[in-house]
């Protein structure tokens, strides 16, 4: 992970935002974060030992927080930028579990799942333009990391938003 001065302050202010939507919503178990690390080219990167009791997708929902701040690059799958789908890649990867690295390939791949059911760790998708264009990773009462757009970073909204209410599509569950 590419070293911050701000890092130790963005990681609790991160935990506060996190922390708070988890104690409002009882059912939702607190996410677990596991530090991020340089992806490989190869196989996904087997959980840290402290992650074994969280489950795949709170492990990826981790780290995909965790990627908060980092600028969007169109096509960048790495903590040096990320798009969309490269965000879900690489904390899917990183969680332990391989997944289609675009948007299309994630739509086709993954298993929809009750709106009404959502799991930290869901791939949302969305409706940018007339057409399916984009990804996040949802969180839990109601929020979900993603990289947005040029010009931004990866960051935190809510899916109740005017925007995204809207642009919301449906919701997928990789096998775990």
């Amino acid at each position: 992970m590419i070293s911050q001065p701000d890092a130790g302050i963005r990681r609790l202010a991160l935990l506060a935002i996190v922390a708070s939507g988890i104690a409002a919503c009882s059912s939702q178990p607190e996410l677990v974060r596991e530090p991020a690390r340089p992806m490989p080219a190869s196989a996904p990167v087997a959980p840290a030992a402290s992650t074994k009791s969280a489950t795949l997708g709170q492990r990826a929902a981790a780290i995909a927080l965790d990627q908060v701040g980092v600028p969007y690059r169109y096509g960048g799958s790495t903590p040096t930028g990320f798009d969309c789908s490269g965000l879900v890649y690489y904390a899917y990867a990183h969680a332990g579990k391989s997944v289609p690295r675009t948007t299309t390939g994630l739509w086709k791949s993954i298993a929809p799942v009750d709106p009404g059911h959502l799991k930290a760790g869901d791939v949302l998708f969305f409706n940018v333009a007339g057409k399916m264009a984009h990804v996040g990773i949802y969180l839990g009462n109601g929020r979900f990391v993603h990289a947005p757009s040029s010009g931004k970073t990866v960051s935190v909204d809510r899916l109740a938003s005017e925007f995204y209410s809207r642009a919301f599509i449906r919701a997928a569950r990789p096998d775990y």
